[in-house]
């Protein structure tokens, strides 16, 4: 058990505790009911995220190069589904660690993300390696 959970468990004893103490019954009925609103509201938010992501092709995100800007170490994978609105396409096996994502643009950039117990360890950004040449013609017309 990690010191996180021993601190939740602990934090919602004194939750229970003082709404015991500040209404009895009803200070318990009303810490409850916000409990539920809690979960009900983070229920919805998740169930909006995967909606938004069944709509999109596997593995795809707009913008490789803005993904990797947003990016930022520890953050949840729901967090990093709703930055691209799609589900990576993944890479790793079933219940390895670390768990390997990629997202693709149309441009042919990709994002491969290593998440470890469902938090962001590292990303690497990959972008395709073109001809100098064909860039500089294109570019001059």
């Amino acid at each position: 058990m990690t010191w996180q959970r021993i601190l939740t468990i602990v934090a919602a004893i004194a939750l229970g505790a003082g709404a015991w103490r500040a209404g009895g019954w009803a200070g318990i009925a009303l810490l409850v009911s916000g409990i539920v609103f809690w979960f009900l509201l983070n229920y919805t938010r998740i169930i909006t995220i995967m909606k938004r992501a069944a709509d999109r092709p596997i593995g795809y995100v707009g913008s490789a190069v803005m993904l990797n800007a947003k990016l930022r170490p520890k953050q949840p994978l729901l967090h990093v589904i709703a930055l691209t609105r799609s589900l990576g396409q993944r890479l790793s096996q079933e219940g390895e660690e670390p768990e390997i994502y990629l997202w693709r643009d149309g441009g042919g950039s990709e994002v491969t993300c290593e998440f470890e117990g469902g938090r962001l360890l590292r990303w690497r950004l990959e972008r395709p390696t073109g001809n100098e040449n064909e860039t500089r013609d294109a570019g001059e017309a």
